[in-house]
């Protein structure tokens, strides 16, 4: 597997390393692994991006890193903290937000009803919060008291993402946010995936969508069969062959390789 850049500190001794995932070993029965000593570094305020073949253990990685399939063995550390067995309830303490790839809106509720609650914590910030995410999600502003589940579905994703960044989170977990969706709406939801970064938030993103997920990274992750295959900058794996032959099934690698 080819490795990361060492960590540095910045000013503020903050580490450049938003999250450190080190040889984990995870899955949704005991002793049926679906990850086999997966580990990934995510670099502070960018995209990294987590592709494979179906069934290589993408999502299982990043549930196991919200807290929502158990882990067994690895570590999981955040800044340097580490946060390996944390509850999907304490994300937000951490200031981690999860946006699955569906279910991830109240489609009964009003949109304006989503965002109050994804804001119930923000005491005495509600309405300065819920205007800024409205600035930053025009689209959904004269729309509030619509329906969330009749917005198309890149608009349901933008609502999805204003419901994440309700608590301001340093990361911002993503499980194919692209999928089903038509391609100009894809462009929009992957265009405002790398605007988050700008504001200092960083995005670990499973995706299926190869070359568009590689143009919009700035590192990528191949998995295949729930183990580490390739790693590197995103673009130096635009065109690069290993990545054709991972996903026909046909090379295989294996981390120290």
């Amino acid at each position: 597997m080819r490795s990361c850049a060492t960590p540095i500190w910045g000013r503020r001794w903050m580490p450049e390393l938003a999250l450190e995932v080190t040889d984990l070993v995870a899955g949704y029965v005991p002793d049926l692994p679906i990850l086999h000593g997966v580990s990934l570094k995510v670099q502070r305020s960018a995209v990294t991006v987590i592709i494979g073949p179906n069934g290589a253990g993408k999502s299982t990685l990043i549930k196991a890193i919200a807290g929502l399939v158990p882990v067994s063995q690895g570590t999981i550390r955040q800044a340097g903290e580490d946060i390996t067995h944390i509850r999907p309830d304490q994300m937000a303490t951490h200031h981690i937000a999860y946006v699955p790839q569906s279910d991830n809106i109240f489609r009964n509720l009003t949109i304006g009803q989503n965002l109050d609650l994804a804001l119930r914590r923000a005491k005495g910030e509600q309405a300065a919060r819920r205007a800024d995410l409205l600035a930053q999600f025009p689209a959904l502003a004269g729309r509030l008291a619509e329906k969330a589940g009749a917005l198309s579905g890149g608009q349901r994703q933008f609502l999805a993402v204003a419901m994440a960044l309700a608590t301001r989170p340093q990361l911002i977990l993503m499980d194919e946010p692209s999928a089903g969706l038509a391609p100009k709406a894809v462009q929009e939801v992957l265009a405002q995936v790398r605007q988050l970064t700008q504001t200092g938030t960083t995005i670990l993103l499973v995706e299926q969508n190869v070359t568009q997920a590689l143009a919009l990274a700035d590192h990528c992750y191949i998995l295949a069969e729930g183990r580490n295959q390739i790693d590197g900058k995103a673009a130096d794996l635009l065109g690069d062959p290993v990545v054709a032959d991972i996903y026909l099934g046909g090379k295989r690698m294996r981390a120290g390789a």
